[in-house]
């Protein structure tokens, strides 16, 4: 599931979605905001904060930081063809 920007329908749909697997399946997300900018994607702040609730509520939050593992590989395939 890729993001533009929620309307509200799209916004309850996923937090419906996260709701029903939680604490019965995994979710796995992955995203280049931090929660705190969440909010500039789902426009609705209640619905907002009541999903990222769920989502951290028992949650093992992965902060990765450095260089992208793409922008490496693509500048070494980069560096092979000259």
């Amino acid at each position: 599931m890729g993001y533009v920007g929620f309307d509200k329908e799209g916004a309850e749909l996923l937090f419906n979605m996260i709701s029903t697997r939680t604490g019965s399946r995994s979710i796995i997300i992955t995203t280049n905001l931090p929660f705190t900018r969440w909010e500039e994607v789902i426009k609705d702040k209640v619905l907002c904060s009541a999903l990222v609730d769920r989502l951290c509520h028992k949650a093992r939050l992965v902060n990765m930081t450095g260089q992208s593992y793409r922008v490496k590989e693509t500048q070494k395939l980069l560096k092979n063809l000259e």
